[in-house]
């Protein structure tokens, strides 16, 4: 099957250039102007539109197995490239949790059956799981993943013998949650003696502090330094963080690096009186000087990619007290729309944004042959028309879950296709399933 599409303007490697482009099976097989209609067996018309390589998403839950209530791999995947997302890390608090290598490869024969979307489950790691740990494949596994603060199940490490063990026994990328759990406790019982159950959740960024932030997220680089070990902290939250990462060396030289998460840069605290326990997050969303820090540190490159922390709950649950409501919230459908509305805002450049949510995610993780358009490199692309508003409303929502904080939010830019190793998958709101994605294979 070819595939050519034809007069698009390609984002990729720094530069925007028209093009036409031509798919062959599951690869991009020529970049040229002029390219025959005659060549492919399908033609696009991409005049006027975007061609972005499809966004790689570092840090999702898509719940399955064992939560499958809130959301599923088929349902989310396919949230994921309605969302220009072509392929996605899943985090192991699944039920169970992903901690044995047997219990790993369950999530993967799951991704192979029902996943849209290419897919790679990191496995996680607890205060008992070294030997499991140090079984897994670089090749084929995105990372080990650590929560150094609470979650579901049994993976708070929280035991400074075995992280060090960790850290200092494996080459592989290592992925933390960073929050202090004795400063969050001690913060969680302050206002439970005030207000009990019910702590306005306007409190929530004052009970997981930038105190409980920093401390945990130096220490994890302080180790990480110690040992040599090969560090990536997710979803930072607070400007003091930020001064812990460097920006003077390449991406591929860095040994400790940094993602930012879409909430961290739209919302603030002030936000929690209209939302609510909507963007109740962990790490919690911060302060407008947060905010800024944190964009700040994104365009001079401290920050190296962008993602989502995709955490679908019902809408039942959301509305729980404050201790018994779940953190997190859905993001995958939306994450490059909303980021293409600071395009249009003049806050990023399209070659930037392109940097930071496709080449930087495949670059840090080592993925093979994809986040960027080159000849030979697989087929994963996103199609956008920078000028068709919509707005995001309950009937155009894809999440199992049926919600979105960002419900009622304008946007300029409309995703019109998305191709998943060549395969047309999503064309102007209608999915083609005959397909299903690949396993990420790392270049390590």
């Amino acid at each position: 099957m070819k595939s050519l599409i034809k007069n698009a303007k390609i984002v990729n490697e720094g530069q925007i250039f028209e093009s036409d482009l031509l798919i062959e099976n599951d690869l991009i097989s020529k970049i040229a102007k002029n390219i025959p209609e005659s060549e492919a067996d399908k033609v696009i018309d991409a005049t006027g539109k975007y061609l972005l390589p499809g966004v790689i998403d570092d840090q999702v839950h898509f719940r399955e197995p064992g939560l499958t209530n809130k959301g599923d791999i088929a349902s989310e995947s396919k949230s994921a490239i309605a969302g220009g997302v072509t392929s996605f890390i899943d985090q192991p608090n699944t039920v169970p949790n992903a901690v044995t290598q047997e219990l790993l490869e369950e999530k993967y024969k799951l991704g192979a059956e029902k996943s849209y979307a290419n897919y790679s489950f990191s496995m996680g790691g607890t205060n008992d799981n070294l030997e499991e740990v140090l079984k897994t494949n670089p090749k084929n596994v995105s990372a080990i993943k650590l929560f150094l603060g609470s979650s579901t199940g049994n993976m708070l490490v929280d035991n400074p013998e075995t992280l060090e063990k960790i850290f200092s026994s494996t080459k592989m990328l290592i992925c933390v949650h960073c929050e202090d759990e004795d400063t969050i406790k001690a913060n969680t019982e302050k206002y439970k003696s005030e207000y009990g159950d019910d702590i306005p959740v306007k409190f929530h960024h004052l009970i997981r502090s930038e105190g409980a932030c920093y401390k945990s997220s130096s220490k994890a680089i302080e180790l990480a330094q110690k040992t040599g070990a090969r560090l990536h902290i997710f979803h930072l939250s607070t400007a003091k963080e930020t001064a812990l990462f460097r920006n003077d060396i390449p991406l591929k030289d860095k040994k400790i690096t940094a993602e930012v998460c879409v909430h961290h840069l739209t919302f603030t605290n002030d936000d929690y009186e209209t939302k609510g326990s909507l963007i109740k997050w962990n790490p919690a969303v911060k302060t407008q000087a947060d905010k800024d820090g944190l964009w700040e540190a994104l365009l001079d490159d401290r920050i190296d990619v962008i993602a989502t922390d995709h955490a679908p709950h019902t809408w039942e649950e959301k509305q729980n007290l404050y201790t018994s409501c779940p953190s997190g919230a859905p993001l995958v459908q939306h994450s490059l729309p909303v980021m293409l509305e600071n395009y249009h805002n003049g806050k990023i450049s399209l070659e930037k944004l392109v940097e930071k949510m496709c080449h930087n995610p495949a670059i840090l993780f080592e993925v093979d042959k994809r986040g960027f358009v080159k000849e030979g490199y697989k087929a994963d692309l996103v199609l956008i028309d920078m000028d068709n508003p919509w707005t995001i409303a309950k009937d155009n929502i894809l999440y199992k879950c049926g919600w979105s904080p960002l419900e009622g939010t304008n946007l300029k830019s409309k995703i019109t296709q998305t191709f998943v190793n060549g395969h047309l998958a999503y064309d102007n709101g209608i999915f083609s399933e005959e397909k299903h994605g690949e396993r990420l294979e790392f270049d390590r």
